[in-house]
């Protein structure tokens, strides 16, 4: 079965289209490699041992959608195509609207015309802006987003739910996930950050090979154990297998919409996940502290039950397997 991949060839993308493939699915990559290289698709054939069909095309652009579409005819949609980096969004919000939102209404114009069966949408736990309570649940309010990108994440959520009601053949899920880090276990993929990275890991696996003279840790004064931001960091290998079961899910129940929240359900501060990468891979890191980020909220996680019950996800990696992975990966990307 083909499974249509947007942004298939970067960091969450490349290792769910391993995971398909693995699972006997047949993907099909759309991306204009805008946030990737093409060495990433050649380690992807090297990983998984196939021809894997790729097309660098903008998502935006509805012909050449269709073209790809008339050709391969896939009968399941995961759409990753997107910018996602918070602070960016803040700073050039505009694009983040064009490319997270104008490009959405477009593909969804494609999907119109053929016979889709199951679109999972990569969403956020951005739409959550700063929860009243966590670990936080699907249930929880939707508050205002705090940055222009959690907000496309919201109205990309009800473009679609709203879409879906007109077509009562296609299911959707919405994934809510939360930190993903780590790499590939072979080190042939992983984050690729083009210019100065936008997450916490690859700035720290960067400082810690030398490309960066230090780390900066912004803010040490949010009302947490130790003043640092808290987040759910899950292994990208864990979130990929969690798109394949609720694509699975999808075609086989018709969910309008299934919500699912990805994450372990723990929370780690920045100075813990910075001490555990000098423990795990015995790497001193020079770090300093620097002033809030905007955008950034105090803390979130994830309550992960309902995911465990719809479709019997569960995380398989820990925090330390994820940093020792990204180290693995940060030297392959050196040599």
């Amino acid at each position: 079965m083909k499974i249509l991949v947007t942004g298939g060839a970067g960091f969450i993308g490349s290792h769910t289209v391993v995971e398909l493939i693995d699972n006997g699915y047949n993907p099909i990559i759309v991306d204009d490699l805008r946030n990737s290289k093409k060495f990433i698709l050649n380690n992807l054939e090297k990983i998984s041992g196939e021809k894997i069909a790729h097309y660098s095309i903008d998502c935006g652009n509805i012909d050449k959608l269709s073209a790809v579409f008339e050709k391969e005819n896939p009968e399941g949609i995961i759409h990753f195509a997107a910018d996602k980096a918070v602070n960016e969004s803040v700073i050039n919000p505009l694009k983040y609207y064009h490319n997270n939102i104008s490009n959405l209404i477009n593909l969804l114009k494609v999907v119109s015309k053929f016979p889709v069966k199951s679109f999972v949408f990569s969403s956020s736990c951005t739409v959550y802006g700063v929860p009243d309570l966590i670990p936080v649940d699907e249930s929880a309010k939707i508050k205002p987003a705090f940055s222009p990108y959690g907000y496309t994440k919201q109205v990309g959520e009800r473009i679609l739910t709203d879409f879906v009601k007109t077509f009562p053949d296609i299911s959707l899920s919405l994934l809510r996930y939360f930190n993903p880090i780590g790499a590939h276990t072979s080190g042939l993929i992983g984050e690729l950050p083009l210019g100065v990275p936008n997450n916490l890991i690859p700035f720290i696996t960067q400082t810690a090979i030398g490309k960066r003279d230090f780390l900066t840790v912004y803010g040490n004064d949010y009302n947490t154990s130790d003043g640092t931001c808290i987040r759910d960091y899950i292994h990208v290998m864990d979130l990929a297998n969690a798109h394949v079961l609720t694509l699975n899910h999808g075609l086989e129940n018709n969910t309008k919409p299934l919500i699912l929240n990805v994450g372990t359900g723990k929370g780690n501060s920045v100075l813990e996940i910075i001490e555990s990468f000098e423990k795990v891979n015995n790497l001193p890191l020079k770090y300093i502290i620097g002033p809030r980020r905007e955008g950034d909220v105090p803390a979130i996680y994830a309550d992960n039950k309902l995911i465990t019950q719809k479709i019997g996800w569960k995380s398989k990696y820990s925090i330390e397997d994820a940093l020792k992975h990204s180290w693995i990966w940060e030297q392959k990307l050196s040599q």
